[in-house]
C-alpha cells in the first residue's frame, strides 16, 4: 500500500515584503526601477545579469542570453506610471509555481516610498526560500541607489 502526504500551506508559500525609502522624486525612482530590473541588473557579486523588460501590460520580463536562449521570468500584469509595476510568472524558479511581484510607489515628504511584495505559491525549493530575500534586497537597493544618483 502506498501512502501520500499533502504538504501544508506554509511549505508551499513564500512572501517577502519590503518598504524602501528613496531620496528622489517618484518619476526618477520609477525610471531607475525599470532600468535596474532591465538592462542594468546584476547579481549580488556584481556579475552583470541584464534583463529585457517590456514595460507594458502583457510585456515580458526575461533574461536574453542570445541566439534564442534565455529564461522567462514573468509577464507584466499592470503598469500605472509612476505608481505601480506588477509581474506574474515563475521568476527564477523552474518548478510548478505561481508568483506575483508588486512595486507600489508613492511620494512622502519629498521622498519616494516603494512598497514591495513578492508572493509565491507552489513547489518552492528550500534553496529559493533561503535566497529570495537576499536577491530582492540587492535588486531593490540597487534601484534605490540608481534613483538617488539620478535625481535632478
Amino acid at each position: 500500500m502506498t501512502t501520500s502526504t499533502l504538504p501544508d500551506i506554509e511549505s508551499l508559500s513564500l512572501k517577502v515584503t519590503q518598504e524602501i525609502r528613496v531620496k528622489a522624486p517618484i518619476d526618477v525612482t520609477f525610471a531607475a526601477l525599470l532600468e535596474q530590473l532591465g538592462p542594468s541588473n546584476e547579481m549580488p557579486d556584481g556579475t552583470p545579469m541584464p534583463f529585457k523588460l517590456e514595460a507594458w501590460p502583457g510585456g515580458r520580463w526575461f533574461r536574453d542570453l542570445g541566439n534564442g536562449n534565455g529564461h522567462y521570468w514573468a509577464t507584466v500584469q499592470s503598469v500605472k506610471r509612476p505608481t505601480l509595476l506588477e509581474f506574474t510568472g515563475p521568476l527564477f524558479m523552474s518548478q510548478p509555481v505561481s508568483n506575483n511581484v508588486i512595486y507600489r510607489l508613492s511620494e512622502q515628504g519629498g521622498e519616494t516610498l516603494i512598497k514591495f511584495c513578492h508572493s509565491g505559491f507552489g513547489l518552492i525549493s528550500d534553496d529559493h526560500k533561503k535566497g529570495v530575500t537576499t536577491g530582492w534586497n540587492h535588486m531593490n537597493d540597487q534601484a534605490r541607489q540608481r534613483a538617488e544618483k539620478s535625481k535632478p
